[in-house]
């Protein structure tokens, strides 16, 4: 894992860390539960973390955050709650 997205339950926003400083930068999209792209962002290199704002008008629910750090990628469920 080349990121941690806190927190798993979301209310507005989303933090994305990313643990190694020689980063190339990360491209994060958020889809909902039938694969639809809701939001997509990204960020230049060498940034420790990527806030991401902005998220209050998106129904609640379960979407999959897919993060792209150059040739690795990952994906993790997210909850947005009341």
């Amino acid at each position: 894992m080349f990121a941690r997205v806190k927190p798993i339950v979301f209310l507005d926003s989303l933090t994305v860390e990313l643990p190694d400083p020689q980063n190339n930068g990360i491209k994060a999209v958020l889809r909902d539960e039938k694969g639809l792209v809701c939001r997509s962002i990204e960020t230049e290199s060498h940034h420790p973390s990527l806030f991401w704002g902005g998220l209050d008008d998106l129904p609640y629910g379960v979407y999959t955050i897919e993060l792209h750090n150059g040739e690795e990628e990952m994906k993790v469920r997210i909850i947005k709650r009341v």
